[in-house]
């Protein structure tokens, strides 16, 4: 595999991560995608898959959405071309691709977020359009033609009359075909529309990219639990202003105050941010999420006859390194563990699928596998022989 082509992941990260486009030829040589359209057509068709259809034109409407589970009867109705079937978060229901991601780790684990497969035959889109993060865009099946503008798009010029966030007007600035095997990276908003050329598939590698507003609620959301109901502004040297009207530029000087204490404690951020940027997409259960938790021997025992332990798909797994200890943080779960836990910590974060025989000598430590059993009761480590469905 040359994921990147002739460049080195140093290269790529230097003069093309969130800078510019890069088209690379046969980035994987020879592949094959692991689902055909018929199996993609019936994973939209169960319940806990999120599937959607787009149509360039339906009923006279441009680009319209559809939203899954769908009938397997939808399918047979669907005309010849110009419609798209998209299926998020596949690396959740299809192995290969959860190894497959394991390739981009020159990009932080804590910053991928899914493998996203679409389907069109000829003429299928979805238009064109502007992304808020980085993603790759692999060819899986048949010819795409990809055009791109890297210029400046108003937001407020889309397309009326369609839930999508179709771009009313784009011209293309480049443009090439890409064969199966070949990699189209994009930064974040540069316009891309993508054409099926035949029947065509695509394997999108996206990157979480969390917006200010929403971090800095979810920073609120946190801290408003942690103070108490007496802490409140106070001014025992107050004096007598000339307007009673005047918020003063002592009384400014306060709330920026209150305000700076709260954001100037680092380490609680940095545990904050840990907790959030773990989250998974949608609520799961944290505790007990296998129906019959094991003990530490039990577990023990079962890794002892395993070649490997896998993490879920379903989690998201960081570490910090914090002063006093070791922050390994796991679906918004911070558990606390010794500086002599780091290297066992780095390799369960680093490792989609982590070979028993890495993890043997790191087992030495007290603790290691009261570790390794609790986020298998968690569910967010299994064995390769078990399904991965919670």
């Amino acid at each position: 595999m040359q994921l990147l082509g002739d460049l080195s992941p140093e290269q790529f990260l230097r003069d093309y991560w969130q800078k510019k486009p890069l088209l690379i030829r046969q980035a994987i040589p020879g592949f094959l995608s692991p689902l055909s359209p018929e199996e993609l057509a019936g994973l939209a068709c169960e319940q806990e898959v999120e599937s959607r259809l787009i149509f360039e034109n339906a009923g006279g409407a441009p680009w319209q959405l559809e939203t899954g589970p769908f009938d397997e009867s939808r399918f047979a109705a669907l005309p010849d071309s110009h419609w798209t079937l998209l299926i998020q978060k596949a690396n959740q229901l299809l192995p290969e691709l959860a190894e497959f991601l394991q390739t981009f780790d020159f990009v932080p684990g804590w910053r991928t977020d899914d493998v996203m497969i679409s389907y069109a035959p000829i003429d299928g889109s979805v238009g064109p359009h502007l992304d808020q993060y980085d993603v790759f865009l692999l060819q899986g099946l048949g010819q795409r033609r990809w055009q791109i503008n890297t210029g400046d798009f108003d937001e407020a010029a889309r397309v009326a009359g369609t839930p999508l966030n179709i771009l009313a007007e784009f011209e293309a600035e480049q443009e090439w075909i890409l064969q199966p095997g070949d990699m189209l990276y994009l930064p974040p908003n540069v316009a891309h529309y993508g054409v099926a050329l035949d029947d065509c598939m695509t394997y999108s590698i996206g990157f979480r990219a969390p917006s200010h507003a929403e971090m800095l609620s979810a920073w609120v959301d946190d801290h408003v639990t942690r103070l108490k109901d007496s802490q409140r502004y106070t001014d025992p040297d107050l004096v007598l202003q000339e307007h009673p009207g005047e918020i003063t530029a002592t009384a400014l000087q306060r709330v920026q105050a209150i305000l700076q204490e709260q954001v100037s404690n680092r380490e609680q951020n940095h545990r904050w941010f840990g907790r959030f940027i773990t989250e998974p997409a949608a609520h799961l259960a944290y505790e007990n999420r296998v129906e019959t938790p094991l003990t530490d021997a039990q577990f023990a025992t079962l890794l002892q006859s395993a070649d490997a332990l896998y993490r879920s798909e379903f989690s998201r797994f960081a570490f910090i390194r914090h002063a006093q200890d070791i922050g390994l943080y796991v679906d918004g779960v911070e558990i606390s563990l010794g500086h002599e836990h780091e290297k066992l910590v780095a390799l369960i974060c680093d490792q989609r699928v982590i070979v028993t025989e890495q993890l043997t000598p790191l087992l030495r430590h007290s603790g290691a596998i009261t570790l390794l059993t609790r986020l298998y009761n968690f569910g967010a480590l299994w064995f390769g022989d078990e399904s991965d469905e919670d």
